[in-house]
């Protein structure tokens, strides 16, 4: 049976507030003497790094190891070794841990590294301006960095991305600080980080805006430290003196004379926060936990110790153990405090007489009816709180026992403190070595807890316990598999260019398979495969990119990893067009244009849409490429037809003669395509001509460009007729179209007599009916009536109509004895007048 949970606890405050030691771990030589290292701590039950102090002499034996090079050793709080690092780069200022168990190490040129707990790392640095000041000190927190240059002015870096150092106000100080410290910007009231600088007798409190001089006459101070929750600070005078002050210096909260302390040797080593509610100062083998009303607890170690504050309490590593000191939460004292008349502790002990089937209990509980559910919760709550597990299940089964006489009661809060309580107790297993408290897990978070696990390699554990929360193990497969591609080599089978590496078939087929298993499909390959082909394994990247369902993950790694055909087949098998132009403007950029139109070329009908889209996007932006691309697949009709495009427009004549005739050789090359070689030929002669009529006629007239039967009407109106008939011979016009053209152009000049002596020059192969339309339809009703009687014998009557001749068609109708048109001219003539006329003319008749 474990200790009672009140063996450890110790009063203060007359026994109104207790606060219990825990012993998380027993870690009896495991850790280097602590007094001979600069440690940091981090903090959520995480590791802690050293760093031996090269500025304290140690005795030298054969067991002391000689370092040619400056180390830094990480340990879990359980005493266990996780990474040893080598650092060869200059001096190291400060280092210390980020929010994601990530070590920060800065040294005095401005440039720092993150680590993770595999030792991989990103470097950045402050700037050049840095690099030439010197850093003399910073301050590490959780989310960024504060560093005091040679030149004592400060930079802050928020984040860890790499951003550019912002310059803090300038504190205007002359040498540097006694002590200082920084709250961060999540726990300042402007949400901007404030550094707390010891200066001479005063502090000074610097943020990105203003520097101000708090006007205190106590100092120097030796430590400050602000609380987790960034209100109060506690300060250790250079007499010896703890003063616990409010961070705007506006109440003093307790004042502590370290001096007086029986067994204190030496200089304070740390002064820590307990929480927000009490300070732990520490000297080489004693600490001492001061309350808020001057209270004190003592505790005595074997050799120096290192503490690190948490946000319930502080955790300090001895050469012995791994302690926890927190003030004992409320719902504990409720239910174990002796003598507590409390519903949860009644309820407590009427759990423990149900089991010893006392009938106390039926009494128990309906003593406290009215507050069941209150003592339940109770009992919960003090179960998150207790390390042992064999008093956490008492305090749920208590529980359980309470909530069986509740007729509503929402389980959740029960469901939900057993699966913490689970993960919790797997975590603090000296093996894993993460000492969480309930608070602390509450605070960090599940996802951060299982990445924190994944960061340390313990990916069984990280899935099983995604598993038991409902979690997606998404992040932690990923880890997973890259760490596998890391630890694992390629196999080599066969020799030569036969040789194949059976290590990433193997590898991939377990990556695969386990996430199939696991991930439900839903994790990306694209991200692992990028880790693979960092690492150098190309065909490994390969083979995982192949089983990656979005081609839009899959494409810009193939690209990178300079896969061009697979590339562009993965993106023309997506269907995405934008994805497809993505990538063939990429290789555009990128390849050789013939290395690139051969990529295209020899995919067939495989990439036919990567062709079309390469066609659409050239002949609106990159006409050069297309002519190029035409060329280099041998495309001659379409070179063609692209000259064409270009030669209708061009305005130089001699370039677009040369363009047309370029066309005309590429449809000769084609067989198939004499037909348009001819009419190129004939165009370009065609082109030629008019460009030496414009010349013939100074440039008076323009030809170029114009049709044949265009160029031929020019000439006629220019009474050029002797160099229209040319034309009609030399490129084969109809008599038939000729006399249309020749009808038109000398209407349109109004050349009636050159059209009647043209008309008489020999039979009309249109016939003389187009000569009476083509008149009429251009206002010449009077000309056109001279080519009626011309016409055949039945269209007269109609012609002379649409001349406005009636009394003549009717004349004619008289002629050929035709009353029946004669009748209907009657009805349908204009006027009575004209009416008048036909009837006598139709008398006539008989």
């Amino acid at each position: 049976m474990a200790e009672h949970p009140t063996t450890t606890w110790e009063a203060m405050q007359d026994a109104s507030v207790f606060y219990r030691r825990h012993q998380v771990y027993s870690i009896p030589g495991k850790l280097p003497n602590l007094g001979d290292f600069i440690v940091a701590g981090c903090r959520y039950g995480g590791p802690i790094a050293l760093m031996r102090d090269m500025n304290k002499l140690i005795a030298l034996n054969r067991a002391t190891p000689v370092l040619a090079k400056t180390q830094i050793q990480v340990y879990s709080s359980a005493g266990e070794g996780l990474l040893l690092l080598s650092w060869d780069q200059g001096k190291i200022v400060r280092f210390g841990w980020t929010g994601d168990e990530r070590l920060v190490v800065l040294n005095e040129e401005g440039v720092y590294r993150l680590y993770d707990l595999q030792g991989d790392y990103q470097q950045y640095s402050l700037g050049s301006e840095a690099g030439e000041l010197g850093i003399v000190d910073a301050r590490i927190h959780e989310s960024g960095l504060v560093a005091l240059t040679g030149s004592l002015t400060l930079l802050e870096v928020r984040g860890w991305d790499g951003a550019k150092p912002l310059t803090l106000a300038n504190p205007g100080i002359s040498q540097p600080p006694f002590s200082w410290a920084v709250i961060p910007p999540d726990l300042t009231i402007s949400r901007h980080v404030e550094v707390l600088l010891s200066v001479d007798q005063t502090i000074y409190s610097v943020d990105n805006l203003e520097s101000i001089d708090q006007r205190l006459s106590r100092g120097p101070f030796t430590h400050v430290s602000p609380s987790p929750n960034g209100k109060s600070l506690a300060l250790l005078l250079s007499t010896g003196l703890l003063w616990v002050v409010s961070t705007d210096f506006q109440r003093s909260l307790a004042e502590f004379d370290t001096h007086n302390v029986i067994g204190a040797e030496g200089d304070v080593r740390q002064v820590e926060w307990c929480g927000n509610d009490a300070v732990l100062v520490t000297w080489d083998s004693l600490a001492l936990l001061v309350g808020p009303f001057g209270d004190t607890l003592q505790w005595f170690y074997r050799g120096p110790t290192f503490a690190i504050t948490e946000t319930d309490g502080v955790r300090l590593l001895s050469p012995d153990s791994c302690d926890f000191i927190q003030k004992v939460p409320a719902s504990s004292v409720s239910v174990f405090r002796p003598g507590s008349t409390s519903p949860s502790a009644i309820l407590y002990n009427a759990w423990e007489n149900f089991t010893r089937r006392s009938p106390k209990a039926d009494e128990s509980i309906r003593s406290i009816r009215p507050d069941l559910g209150a003592a339940v919760n109770e009992c919960i709550d003090a179960a998150g709180r207790e390390w042992e597990p064999f008093w956490q299940r008492r305090l749920l089964n208590a529980a359980k026992f309470g909530r069986a006489f509740l007729d509503l009661y929402d389980p959740a809060d029960f469901v939900n403190m057993g699966q913490a309580l689970k993960v919790l107790n797997a975590v603090r297993f000296y093996d894993i070595g993460i000492p969480l408290t309930y608070t602390q897990y509450t605070q960090l978070s599940s996802s951060s807890l299982i990445d924190r696990l994944t960061a340390r390699n313990l990916h069984a554990l990280a899935l099983r316990i995604s598993s038991f929360l409902s979690l997606r193990p998404d992040a932690v497969l990923r880890h997973w598999a890259c760490a596998k591609i890391l630890r694992s080599k390629p196999t080599a089978t066969g020799t030569g260019k036969d040789a194949e590496l059976d290590g990433d078939d193997a590898v991939c087929r377990s990556i695969v398979e386990k996430f199939e298993s696991l991930g439900g499909g839903s994790v990306s390959f694209a991200d692992i495969a990028k880790r693979a082909w960092e690492a150098g394994r190309i065909e490994l990247a390969t083979k995982l990119l192949d089983h990656e369902p979005r081609a839009s993950d899959q494409v810009p790694l193939l690209l990178n990893m300079k896969e061009d055909r697979l590339a562009l087949t993965k993106a023309v098998e997506s269907g995405d067009t934008d994805l497809v132009y993505h990538v063939l403007l990429h290789l555009q950029k990128r390849l050789p244009l013939g290395t690139f139109f051969r990529l295209i070329e020899e995919g067939g009908s495989h990439l036919a849409l990567a062709s079309k889209l390469l066609q659409v996007y050239a002949r609106e932006q990159n006409r050069d490429m297309l002519r190029d691309f035409y060329y280099s697949d041998d495309r001659r009709v379409e070179s063609a037809v692209l000259c064409l495009e270009e030669a209708n427009a061009m305005v130089d004549p001699t370039a677009k003669i040369t363009t047309v005739k370029t066309a005309q050789k590429f449809f000769s090359d084609d067989k198939e395509r004499s037909f348009e070689a001819k009419m190129m030929d004939e165009s370009a002669r065609l082109l030629a001509l008019q460009q030496q009529l414009e010349k013939d006629v100074d440039g008076k007239m323009s030809f170029f460009g114009q049709s044949v039967s265009e160029t031929i009407r020019t000439c006629l109106v220019s009474g050029m007729s002797k160099r229209a008939d040319k034309i009609k011979s030399d490129f084969k016009v109809s008599d038939k179209r000729f006399w249309y053209i020749k009808l038109q152009a000398l209407t349109s000049i109004r050349d009636f007599e050159g059209l009647e002596a043209f008309a008489r020059s020999k039979r009309s192969p249109i016939g003389y009916e187009a000569f009476v339309r083509h008149l009429v339809d251009k206002g010449h009703s009077n000309e056109a009536v001279a080519y009626v009687a011309r016409c055949d014998a039945h269209k007269r009557v109609d012609l002379y109509v649409l001349c406005g001749e009636w009394r003549m068609a009717a004349k004619e109708c008289k002629d050929r004895g035709d009353r029946t048109k004669l009748e209907q001219l009657r009805k349908s003539c204009p006027n009575s007048l004209i009416a008048r006329e036909l009837e006598q003319i139709a008398a006539s008749m008989k």
